[in-house]
């Protein structure tokens, strides 16, 4: 989170056994692929859980264990440093994207990504991904593919350093006013 406190439903009356709490350790810390993850919720659903998650997903190496105990229980500096450098990106890229003749981005309150609207050039948000991928070589999600409601709109992500943050907002204002 960029702004505000974190709140959890499960801290209100009542909802504690009513909410199931998932996470994982891929953006927390950095372990993206390695498929580390927790649940916490009614005993009688994580139990069935951990029998789906058993006979789906084997079992998770070691190594992986051992890292994810060492970043839970370890120091948190770093994760606040890098909380604080995607804060950084946060500005440059959606300050960009907003810059760009036809498109409007909100500033996102946390995570790595953007979702700029590109209505205004009347094309799908799967033409304009695609035009981004084959003519300027940067690759997006169109919004379509979370849904009817993502049409109209783009997903960067800004897990990448600043200096291609920049190259990549360069190219995608020169590749869209193609499509002008």
């Amino acid at each position: 989170m960029f702004e505000g406190e974190h709140f959890s439903i499960a801290s209100l009356p009542g909802m504690k056994e009513r909410t199931i709490i998932m996470d994982g350790m891929s953006k927390t810390y950095a372990m993206t692929g390695w498929r580390l993850g927790y649940a916490a919720g009614p005993r009688e659903l994580i139990e069935w859980m951990a029998k789906v998650v058993a006979n789906t997903a084997s079992c998770t190496a070691t190594f992986t264990q051992i890292a994810g105990i060492e970043a839970l229980t370890g120091p948190q500096d770093d994760v606040e440093t890098m909380r604080q450098e995607f804060l950084a990106r946060r500005e440059i890229i959606v300050d960009g994207l907003n810059a760009i003749p036809g498109v409007t981005c909100r500033r996102p309150h946390g995570a790595f990504y953007v979702f700029p609207n590109v209505k205004s050039f009347n094309r799908s948000s799967q033409e304009i991904a695609d035009h981004l991928l084959y003519n300027a070589g940067v690759a997006c999600l169109a919004g379509s593919s979370f849904g009817s409601f993502g049409e109209g709109y783009l997903r960067f992500s800004y897990a990448t350093s600043r200096e291609n943050i920049a190259i990549a907002l360069g190219r995608i204002r020169t590749a869209l006013a193609e499509l002008k």
